[in-house]
């Protein structure tokens, strides 16, 4: 089992990071949380979950134990697959989802894309307990400094195609979004578009 992967950051988008450990290239799933939390930097240290599935073999990297926690009881949860995860991850900070899910709010799971009222009604139930007990505590986060608007919005959109959106709505969605508030973080613009699409 793979505990965590370190080296030097050779590639990063919002949703990969591609850690550079010794000459072997490591292709790590991500959440928003976790490329704001890197991206920047030139040598990283990556928390690994391994999903392994009859077709695929992947990795998914975490910047904080909590992420992580979070991500293996969201898995654990039937009918919620790693993708589907990381658009939760992606969505809501580590703080927001343990207060979303500890108080049963359940309108902010469904805002999530593809979480229906089923999906989110099992998640409430099955770890309204479970979260309590990783005792994370709300927390409020600043949105990394902007680049310039024509990439960030070339970098959002690319984003939220990989998460599974097509990229003319998405365009037209980050446009607005950018048009709105042009100071805005990747980040945010991406959580508030996975809200709109």
């Amino acid at each position: 089992m793979i505990e965590y992967v370190r080296g030097e950051l050779a590639e990063l988008t919002p949703a990969l990071a591609v850690v550079d450990c010794n000459g072997v290239g490591y292709g790590l799933n991500i959440s928003l949380g976790t490329y704001t939390a890197i991206q920047g930097k030139r040598e990283v240290k990556l928390l690994v979950v391994e999903v392994i599935r009859e077709d695929a073999y992947t990795l998914w990297g975490f910047a904080t134990r909590q992420e992580r926690d979070l991500f293996l009881l969201l898995n654990s949860v039937s009918g919620i697959g790693a993708a589907t995860t990381r658009m939760i991850l992606s969505a809501l900070s580590p703080g927001e989802l343990v207060e979303a899910i500890s108080q049963g709010q359940e309108r902010t799971l469904k805002a999530i894309k593809g979480i229906g009222p089923k999906a989110a009604q099992r998640i409430i139930v099955d770890l309204k307990d479970k979260v309590l007990a990783l005792d994370i505590r709300p927390t409020h986060t600043g949105g990394a400094e902007a680049a310039v608007p024509h990439e960030l919005q070339q970098e959002a959109v690319a984003a939220l195609t990989m998460l599974g959106f097509s990229p003319a709505p998405s365009q037209k969605v980050v446009q607005q979004l950018l048009r709105d508030d042009p100071s805005m973080a990747i980040e945010q613009v991406i959580k508030k578009a996975l809200k709109m699409l």
